[in-house]
């Protein structure tokens, strides 16, 4: 059911008809000469900016407290990120066949995008699903599902990386249950469930239950796998939803964070000892287009995060101050206008992330602003890394830029306005006030409209699309989902209702009930159910009978 026709249109060896009565050094001078945070940028940066620097406090040698420079000694000398592609669509089958796609072409690393049904709890049956089925990620509803998604597949050998949040635990349940029909115990799974609920209710809103079941559920994932799932990470707190939404990198920085601590103070409440869980928190951020506020932005995380985990929460295990993090390339920075120009911003953001010290990396493929990748587009994303990481030299070396006038000067001073905004949201009560108060969407709208006036007053520029505009825009392939693709999943999941044992169903469902009402940690009893081949859409209904639904408070 895939559409296969990725192949490019030929080239044209005739100028294309381009506005040429724009002057580039004209537009140049009209740029704001700040950061997309809007920290100003000086003419020059001298030793007067570094003044009282202190090498040992404000950087340390790479691997070492406060880890700015990086959380490795040797950082890429010895071990390159993991490259990875965001990838899903449709039917399991046909995610499955593009994984190994990318698997052949070089990537190192799988990431499972979820179709819209999926990521909110409903089965493709369900009413709400009609229409969605497929269609911006991949359908799971059931393990079944989930052994047609990872056939031949070896999970012992792969790390798997799932963005998934309000029914994660049941994503993760399903994980579980599949590595072990193919032999792979629980305590040799390797990879990383985003998990984050918070940053749903701040940014991207597909959440389903009320703020506080929602992050008892995390942390029940927190005490499982800290327990018996010692390699793998069990939440990526996740800046990039957030930026994507329209804040700026300080902000991305600053709510991600405050995220982050909310969740280990709310593990460390539950009895659980930081030095077990906090080495495998991981986090996921943006990379933009602002080339060294995105560096400054990465090596401050750093920073804050082990000073935040030794002086805070009282950690003593090194790792548990590392910020282990996931970059994705900016998805809002890609343009329809001129899709090719796509894999210029995308190198120029791989870069960014690369020089930052990311652990893994996700390139966006030039059509993602029109649809899903086709496969031609997502290998130019693989190779992008590719690139990267075998032919430019800058992972020859660890933390290339430090001791840069500018750059150590932009990370202070994208810290101290992250700090700022920490505090003010201490000061508020916390996370959860400030997302019932309206405190994040309201940020989050008032950044997002002074970027667009700055597009719209032409004191910023989109190559493309507010300056050098093409008259007649390339045509490229879009990929597209085959509408019978919702026909056979809803086809799927009704024949397996009625080929399971219901019974030994409605009973693992019932005990999951009961267990939700005593409060008790619910992963047990989730992985009882989906190993009976309960679907995705019982389970969660098992757990909007207890926990309810959340409506989102209107904001004006």
């Amino acid at each position: 059911m895939e559409n296969t026709s990725t192949d490019f249109p030929k080239t044209k060896f005739t100028r294309e008809k381009t506005l040429y009565s724009e002057n580039i050094d004209e537009l140049a001078k009209n740029r704001e000469l700040s950061t997309l945070s809007g920290i100003p940028i000086k003419e020059v940066y001298t030793p007067e900016d570094l003044r009282g620097f202190d090498y040992s406090q404000k950087l340390g040698n790479p691997g070492e407290y406060p880890f700015t420079r990086g959380i490795h000694k040797t950082m890429y000398r010895t071990k390159l990120w993991t490259i990875r592609q965001f990838s899903g669509f449709g039917t399991p089958e046909e995610t499955n066949r593009r994984f190994k796609y990318l698997l052949s072409e070089g990537e190192t690393g799988l990431s499972v995008a979820f179709d819209m049904p999926t990521l909110m709890g409903y089965d493709p049956d369900h009413p709400m699903s009609r229409g969605e089925v497929g269609r911006e990620g991949v359908s799971v509803a059931s393990l079944l599902d989930m052994e047609k998604l990872f056939e031949g597949i070896p999970l012992d050998k792969v790390t798997v990386s799932m963005t998934i949040n309000g029914p994660a635990i049941v994503l993760l349940a399903l994980y579980i249950a599949v590595a072990e029909k193919q032999g792979v115990p629980q305590e040799a799974l390797s990879g990383t469930i985003q998990n984050d609920i918070l940053k749903e209710y701040i940014a991207q809103k597909e959440y389903i239950f009320p703020p506080e079941p929602s992050l008892k559920l995390v942390i029940d994932t927190f005490e499982y796998c800290s327990k018996k799932m010692p390699k793998y990470n069990f939440i990526s707190v996740s800046g990039y939803h957030i930026r994507e939404a329209g804040a700026t990198a300080v902000q991305e920085l600053a709510f991600t964070l405050a995220d982050g601590i909310t969740y280990v103070q709310k593990a460390i409440e539950r009895g659980l000892d930081v030095d077990e869980f906090a080495p495998r928190i991981s986090f996921f951020f943006d990379s933009h287009i602002d080339f060294f506020e995105e560096i400054a932005k990465f090596r401050a995380a750093r920073r804050m995060w082990a000073k935040i985990m030794r002086e805070r929460f009282g950690a003593k295990n090194p790792r548990s101050m590392w910020l282990r993090f996931h970059t994705q390339t900016a998805g809002v920075s890609l343009t329809a206008q001129e899709p090719y120009n796509n894999i210029v911003r995308v190198a120029y953001e791989a870069l960014a992330a690369v020089l930052g010290g990311t652990q893994s990396l996700h390139t966006n493929a030039m059509d993602e602003a029109l649809g899903l990748p086709t496969e031609e587009a997502a290998k130019i994303a693989v190779r992008t890394q590719q690139i990267l990481a075998l032919e430019t030299g800058v992972a020859n070396t660890v933390d290339p830029l430090a001791g840069s006038y500018f750059v150590e000067s932009l990370t202070d001073k994208v810290e101290e306005e992250a700090w700022k905004l920490i505090n003010e949201i201490e000061s508020l009560g916390g996370v959860i006030k400030c997302i019932q108060s309206g405190y994040f969407q309201r940020q989050l709208s008032d950044s997002a409209y002074r970027y667009q006036r700055s597009l719209e007053e032409k004191r910023r520029f989109l190559v493309g699309v507010n300056c050098y505009r093409a008259e007649e825009p390339p045509k490229i392939p879009i990929f597209r989902i085959d509408p019978e693709i919702e026909r056979s999943q809803v086809e799927r999941v009704k024949k397996l209702r009625e080929k399971r044992d219901n019974r030994a169903v409605k009973l693992s469902l019932e005990e999951l009930k009961q267990a939700a009402n005593q409060n008790k940690n619910l992963v047990p009893y989730v992985l009882d159910c989906v190993n009976n081949y309960a679907t995705l859409g019982e389970v969660i209904g098992a757990l909007k009978e207890v926990y309810g639904e959340y409506t989102e408070p209107r904001i004006f």
